[in-house]
């Protein structure tokens, strides 16, 4: 889990040194290998070490497929990531492997922004792939994401005498319809299509059985196309929202936390000879991740590993050894020189 990485970073470390042409580095529970050939480009393949929260009984083998927690989010990508770092000894173009913690938690704990904050040169390259769970179809970009929370007002009064007051619950309603009739504005770029996405995540209020409560707060998350920036999103989600609010009745939207996301990028040569080598149509990235991160440095990222998306951070995660094959396969294609 995450914050719970050490025993893994020290076994990757371990096997990474072991490969004499990777110059390895630790920060932290961070660990990074690197070719260094002086070669004309620079790919960085990166993953997670850390799952969410979940059923810890002991991994399982049943045929061909691995079953258990992050079997697809994301420890089937970390096994291809091993594998190519230590199998690959004479590549077309210079390789950086990050294998970083807290990805599942919040940003400020991210291995991997920390990385870039405190050793950017060690994130210099001409594209990255993220070892994401996509069923291996490469996923462009990513969704930006948005939390807010609104406060609607009324007054309080007796439940027995409530016209001597306003019901700030009641008073919710016309956020909740405008929320639950929402459309998605669909974006195509590079051929990725981004449905944008509006949801109430939470909601607070009331004081006792007998008080007409005076006070509600909805939580909302807005999950926006890559072709917007993080002040074009908050302005939509106040516009969206704040045709359900009173201003003169003391209603306020507030933002906690936006994470712009990243376009697909496809057309840098490395990520397109990603797609050639994947042999699948690309499609766009239902979510955030670290592409955006990627993104934020000036590195073109796209998502690309075994396991299927729709698994993450449920109770059945697993992923074949047919996933695991291809994904190694292709990326072997776009970093070797077969």
């Amino acid at each position: 889990m995450s914050h719970n990485e050490s025993d893994l970073a020290d076994a990757v470390q371990a096997d990474l040194e072991r490969a004499r042409w990777l110059h390895v580095e630790r920060m932290g529970d961070t660990v990074v290998a690197r070719t260094e050939l002086d070669l004309p480009a620079r790919v960085v393949i990166a993953g997670h070490l850390d799952t969410v929260p979940g059923d810890h009984r002991p991994a399982i083998i049943e045929g061909d497929e691995l079953w258990g927690l992050g079997a697809a989010d994301m420890k089937g990508g970390l096994a291809v990531m091993l594998a190519l770092a230590v199998t690959v000894a004479d590549p077309a173009l210079d390789v950086t492997y990050v294998f970083y913690p807290c990805e599942e938690v919040g940003n400020l704990h991210n291995g991997l922004r920390i990385l870039a904050s405190e050793r950017p040169d060690l994130l210099v390259a001409d594209a990255a792939v993220l070892g994401e769970p996509t069923a291996g179809l490469v996923e462009g970009g990513c969704q930006g994401t948005l939390h807010v929370v609104v406060h609607v007002h009324g007054a309080r009064a007796h439940t027995a005498r409530p016209f001597t007051g306003v019901n700030a619950i009641h008073r919710c309603a016309r956020l909740l319809v405008r929320l639950g009739s929402y459309e998605p504005r669909r974006v195509v770029l590079d051929g990725c299509e981004y449905a944008e996405q509006v949801q109430a995540v939470g909601i607070a209020g009331g004081i006792a059985s007998n008080v007409v409560p005076d006070d509600v707060t909805v939580k909302v998350n807005f999950r926006f196309a890559p072709d917007r920036g993080a002040g074009e999103a908050v302005e939509e989600v106040e516009r969206l929202l704040g045709e359900a609010l009173d201003p003169d009745a003391g209603d306020t939207l507030e933002v906690l936390e936006v994470a712009p996301g990243a376009p697909p990028s496809l057309e840098q040569p490395i990520l397109a000879r990603l797609v050639a080598a994947s042999g699948g149509r690309p499609r766009a990235k239902v979510g955030w991740t670290d592409v955006a991160t990627f993104f934020a440095n000036g590195v073109a990222a796209a998502n690309f590993g075994p396991g299927d998306p729709l698994l993450a951070h449920t109770a059945n995660e697993h992923v074949s050894r047919a996933e695991l094959e291809h994904v190694y396969d292709v990326l072997a294609t776009v970093i070797s020189r077969r």
